[in-house]
């Protein structure tokens, strides 16, 4: 096989794992509109909540506690029922910051076919974003012996142009946004009807329980990104989600006692069943230490896009 297809295999490969990881984490909080607009995503700061007493005071206390703290330990599993794609379960571990946003995860369990291993790593800052390349992988074959693929997404960006992929992938910049539990406190505030279910234990930490559920309506009126959105798009939006089934979200969070949340589940209602991502959180505050790789064990996955575009189109193909 030529290295021009290892090439084209490699960049198919790590571009459908970024598309993975992206889906992953912003389908924690909604889906995507055509102009790569996440939708769902909570505002900065949380909207008028809807009577809900204590509990929405002590949500309230939750929220800036944990918008303070700027980072935490997480692992988080993403379910899907067998239905929908096939279904299976993702779980991811590692560390993640939200002042700034910058993650580095590992993620382990029905990853993207052909990947050649059941684990992969991803880093994320700057808006650059990382993934590693199994040295047992397929897709390592085209790396020319470098481990990490890396993805400019605001240079992605800026060279789309027209298209509608890169246009894509410059939105995914928002999914670490989906993953601060601050902005998924914010959208349980907006909840009309978040209350409080009572004391349980998290893995052998006492909590407080607290639910709410949202309409798509109620999701996208919460959503600070869906305010850019012109009335055509908010209405394809509304549209292509009405098409895909979507009925609802359910929302539980437990705080523990000193405030902060240790669990956060979302339940996503589909024609399907439900897809439910369950993220564990602990070591609030402790420095998101995330380091780039070098960047000569890098291959750069847009440069390589564009080698490729202009080696096709030389081509005529």
């Amino acid at each position: 096989m030529s290295m021009s297809v290892y090439r084209k295999k490699t960049a198919g490969a790590a571009l459908a794992a970024v598309l993975l990881v992206g889906g992953a984490t912003a389908c924690e909080s909604g889906k995507k509109d055509d102009a790569g607009k996440t939708a769902g995503a909570a505002s900065a700061q949380p909207s008028s909540p809807a009577a809900g007493g204590n509990a929405t005071e002590a949500l309230a206390a939750a929220y800036k506690k944990t918008s303070a703290a700027k980072s935490a330990k997480v692992r988080m599993t993403m379910s899907t029922p067998a239905t929908l794609g096939g279904g299976g379960t993702i779980e991811m571990t590692g560390v993640q910051g939200w002042d700034p946003n910058v993650m580095d995860i590992t993620m382990k369990g029905a990853l993207t076919p052909g990947q050649g291993a059941d684990s992969m790593r991803m880093i994320m800052s700057n808006n650059v974003m990382f993934v590693e390349m199994p040295a047992d992988s397929p897709a390592a074959a085209g790396m020319e012996g470098k481990r990490w693929m890396k993805l400019d997404l605001n240079a992605a960006a800026a060279a789309s142009g027209d298209a509608e992929a890169m246009k894509k992938l410059s939105g995914m910049s928002g999914m670490e946004q989906s993953q601060d539990p601050a902005k998924q406190l914010a959208l349980l505030l907006a909840s009309p009807n978040v209350k409080s279910v009572g004391a349980e234990k998290v893995e052998g930490v006492d909590t407080t329980h607290y639910k709410g559920t949202l309409t798509f309506d109620e999701m996208l009126a919460a959503n600070q990104n869906a305010k850019e959105l012109t009335e055509a798009d908010r209405a394809k939006l509304t549209e292509a989600m009405k098409k895909a089934g979507i009925k609802g979200y359910d929302m539980d969070v437990w705080v523990d006692k000193d405030g902060y949340p240790a669990q956060m589940k979302v339940g996503i209602g589909t024609p399907e069943g439900t897809m439910t991502v369950d993220a564990h959180y602990s070591d609030y505050g402790s420095a998101a230490t995330v380091q780039a790789p070098p960047e000569n064990e890098t291959l750069d996955l847009f440069a390589m896009l564009q080698e490729l575009g202009k080696a096709g189109a030389g081509a005529g193909a």
